[in-house]
């Protein structure tokens, strides 16, 4: 019978197994190494990159910080200059206003049948005293002032009939309460308003 010693064979098929366990070992360790190494190296490629980029929007938007600041003092002084203008046309139409709503009254008068004797005008409300020889005379008159243009509205406050039996004639004394188009709401009267709309 022939025997045959396996254990040198079995101990180095043991030692080849190691090798090659502690090989793929070492290359599983490389093949990590380069691949964090990769990771790390692209990372920081990408970091960099989003890096200027910030860089390049925070100076745009330092740039467009100083457009709109621009852009503020510019609306500041247009609106000062605006509030210039309005002030400069408010004057002008205050030293022309009164010069026109007596012309406007005058042309307004019926010709020898209306006269008057008192034209009060204070804050855009204008109050108009005079006689005339009828009623309806009057009444052309208040037609006649609610078609010019710097009159807003014209109210009969009272009228009065006169008789003069020396001269066998009568005459209606009136007083008539006109806007202006220099009239302007008071604010005590607006805000009245809007508490009696609140409570109903």
């Amino acid at each position: 019978m022939i025997r045959i010693n396996l254990l040198p064979f079995r101990a180095a098929r043991k030692q080849e197994n190691i090798r090659r366990q502690v090989s793929i070992y070492f290359l599983s360790v490389v093949c990590l190494l380069t691949l964090i190494i990769y990771l790390y190296l692209s990372l920081s490629s990408e970091l960099t990159k989003l890096k200027g980029e910030e860089t390049k929007l925070r100076s745009e938007m330092a740039s467009y910080t100083k457009v709109t600041q621009e852009m503020a003092r510019i609306r500041k002084r247009t609106k000062e200059i605006q509030d210039k203008f309005d002030v400069i046309k408010d004057l002008e139409k205050q030293r022309s206003g009164p010069v026109r709503l007596l012309e406007e009254i005058a042309t307004s008068v019926p010709e020898d049948r209306l006269w008057l004797s008192a034209i009060v005008e204070k804050g855009g409300d204008l109050t108009l005293e005079g006689g005339a020889m009828d009623n309806d005379t009057v009444a052309l008159f208040m037609t006649n002032l609610e078609q010019k243009r710097q009159i807003t509205s014209v109210d009969l406050k009272t009228t009065k009939l006169q008789n003069f039996p020396k001269y066998k004639l009568n005459a209606a004394n009136f007083v008539l309460a006109c806007k202006t188009v220099f009239h302007k709401d008071k604010p005590e009267a607006k805000a009245k308003k809007g508490r009696s709309g609140r409570r109903r």
